[in-house]
């Protein structure tokens, strides 16, 4: 079985994920990481020469291979299922997971990391807070199609992948 964490950047899909994967004995995937060891390059180089519509495909075509691979968690990009049919793919191929997050959380959490993804960098908190929640706003519809809700503001890591006891 595989498991898709989706979610804002910043919800804690790495770190919840790293948690489940261990606790239920199956491999983690982080397509972040992946994309970055199979490409010798960091997103935000990947960002800076390739641009973003490149990024995309390579997320698709990690998914795409994806389907090959046993039992995983798999903490996908932000923007990984709002683009072309990832979050079909998904839905079809295991339990997507939308681990919820306010616009307020995101920006506290992102402004310790924001000259680290392309996205953010060089806003102030404020610029951020904006930026989150009109991409929420645009993004939530798909996220919302995930088959588990789970809300992370408030909450720790091991509440939150306790949470999953109850859902899987």
């Amino acid at each position: 079985m595989k498991i898709f964490l989706i979610g804002f950047m910043g919800s804690g899909k790495t770190t919840v994920g790293r948690l489940l994967a261990v606790q239920l004995g199956i491999d983690f995937v982080d397509t972040d990481r992946f994309i970055e060891m199979q490409q010798g390059m960091t997103i935000a180089e990947i960002f800076a020469k390739h641009g973003e519509a490149v990024f995309r495909e390579m997320e698709r075509k990690m998914l795409l291979d994806l389907k090959k691979y046993g039992s995983a968690v798999v903490a996908t990009g932000g923007g990984m299922p709002c683009y072309n049919d990832n979050m079909s793919i998904m839905l079809a191929n295991g339990k997507v997971a939308y681990l919820k997050t306010s616009p307020q959380e995101l920006a506290q959490r992102l402004s310790l990391s924001n000259n680290e993804r392309p996205l953010i960098k060089g806003k102030t908190e404020n610029e951020m807070l904006h930026y989150i929640t009109k991409q929420l706003s645009e993004r939530e519809p798909t996220y919302n199609r995930a088959h588990i809700t789970v809300i992370t503001d408030n909450f720790s890591i091991e509440e939150i992948v306790s949470s999953f006891e109850i859902c899987l």
